[in-house]
């Protein structure tokens, strides 16, 4: 099974100027977070200090453009941020970032230190073609709520990233479902960048890169394919 996720017609009139890098890899091996992830992350919180230079994670051009994008499908981008806001504004904080295991620290660190939001998905897990659309508010959504497992729905017109069994992320690249995340099980994962003009495709393909550079790391042997811009 080849990564090839595509974005509608629909979503492209809304943002002009998306573009997606994917990474795909196999043979991973993936474990608990380490000494080495750790390190990576905190690395990477350092990183984007010296970017920000003082300014909060909002007002970097590329999160700002992500605000507005989140505006145009009606979601309150200071109440459901996009994951490299979240995880920036948590970097700079007390709270620290999170240790998941080694591929979620490492697509984590990346997204951190660039500021662009970036997700993985267990290849195994996805059924069929994933697609960035707008919602019609009737996809299932699974995930969980007080330790139960509950089935939400999205808002009409919601950007979402689904496949045939329904919504894998909701609000573009906001929160993640469980059924597709990365665990410790995890042998082959689709990761993808995304970023809005004014970011340069090229810098996200460097994110791209980085991000399979770190993959090949912490699983030697991998085979890491980053697929053209789309």
């Amino acid at each position: 099974m080849t990564f090839a996720p595509t974005v509608s017609d629909e979503v492209r009139a809304l943002v002009p100027g998306f573009t997606h890098v994917a990474v795909e890899a196999h043979d991973l091996v993936n474990g608990p977070s380490s000494e080495e992830s750790s390190a990576l992350l905190d690395e990477a919180a350092r990183r984007l200090a010296a970017r920000l230079d003082g300014r909060a994670p909002h007002e970097d051009p590329h999160m700002a453009a992500w605000r507005a994008a989140y505006t145009a499908f009606g979601s309150k981008p200071s109440r459901t941020r996009n994951s490299a806001e979240a995880l920036a504004k948590r970097a700079l904080s007390d709270a620290a970032l999170p240790r998941i295991n080694l591929l979620v620290d490492a697509y984590n660190a990346v997204s951190v230190a660039r500021l662009i939001p970036v997700g993985g998905e267990d290849a195994d897990r996805i059924q069929g073609t994933m697609r960035l659309v707008r919602a019609t508010g009737d996809e299932d959504f699974v995930t969980v709520a007080g330790g139960e497992e509950t089935v939400e729905h999205p808002d009409p017109g919601e950007v979402v990233w689904r496949d045939d069994l329904g919504v894998t992320c909701r609000r573009w690249n906001w929160r993640q479902g469980p059924r597709t995340r990365l665990t410790e099980e995890t042998t082959s994962g689709f990761f993808l960048l995304e970023s809005l003009e004014p970011m340069a495709v090229a810098e996200a393909e460097e994110a791209a890169a980085e991000l399979a550079a770190l993959l090949e790391r912490f699983s030697p042997g991998a085979k890491v394919t980053v697929h053209p811009a789309a």
